[in-house]
């Protein structure tokens, strides 16, 4: 019998960021069970935005990512997965390789009409919604969504939500329970894959099913690599004149510029 195949997943992380900040994100991992045959890597962009808050933000979110990912199938990967809900890199990366990109944004929404007929965001501040409006847009999904419900509490995308589970989370479910009983939600997100640590305790306490957005990217990279799916070059096609040596260089003195954390 031929023994499994190994692959290596790369997961890009959208902010610079210590390897104490960095082992935060892995512990998304911890929450499902994972082939032993996948081995993710996970790696923090040399520079980028501050927070996902604006289109700004989103061009510069775009073109780190881009540039942490470009190179991943000549470095061995089998897949890179965005550790972001804005899925910012995710069509840039799928147009230059030929391994799956997978996003958990898109992705999360799309599985919540698997679950059910309507959808709610759980999110830490207003101030994000633009990133969940640009998802919609291009899903045209609006209808589908019942809400975006906001704790207004200052995001961390260093130390996520260590240290203030107490006062988030109450919150979080306060927010989740208006959600399905006066939105009409039937499936809630997680509106960041930084939301990741109050997952369980949610799922423990509401009547509908609750997306992980982080955890569920990992599970569809494991399905597409199982079953020999990658994106359609048709949707993506190649650019006729690839200019990456040009954006590692832009990144390169971008994090020379503003220092590493």
């Amino acid at each position: 019998m031929t023994s499994p195949k190994t692959h290596r997943v790369l997961v890009i992380v959208p902010f610079a960021m210590s390897p104490e900040n960095l082992a935060l994100r892995r512990e998304q991992l911890e929450s499902i069970d994972v082939s032993p045959h996948l081995h993710f890597e996970f790696r923090a962009v040399k520079a980028g935005p501050v927070n996902y808050a604006s289109h700004h933000d989103f061009v510069l979110a775009d073109a780190a990512n881009f540039e942490a990912g470009c190179k991943a199938q000549d470095e061995g990967f089998s897949a890179v997965c965005i550790d972001t809900m804005s899925d910012s890199g995710v069509a840039a990366l799928r147009s230059v390789l030929d391994i799956p990109v997978f996003g958990p944004g898109k992705a999360a929404m799309l599985t919540a009409l698997m679950l059910g007929n309507r959808f709610s965001v759980l999110t830490m501040a207003k101030r994000w919604m633009p990133l969940y409006q640009k998802a919609l847009d291009e899903l045209g999904m609006h209808h589908k969504c019942a809400s975006v419900r906001s704790i207004e509490v200052p995001p961390d995308n260093q130390a996520l939500l260590s240290g203030k589970q107490e006062e988030v989370f109450p919150l979080l479910e306060q927010a989740a329970r208006k959600a399905i009983e006066e939105d009409g939600a039937d499936v809630l997100i997680l509106g960041s894959t930084t939301m990741h640590q109050s997952h369980a305790w949610l799922s423990s306490r509401l009547p509908v099913p609750i997306i992980n957005p982080g955890p569920l990217s990992y599970k569809l990279v494991e399905s597409a690599l199982g079953l020999g799916l990658t994106q359609s070059r048709q949707a993506y096609p190649k650019p006729m004149h690839p200019r990456l040596e040009m954006l590692q260089a832009m990144m390169d003195a971008a994090q020379r510029s503003v220092g590493s954390p």
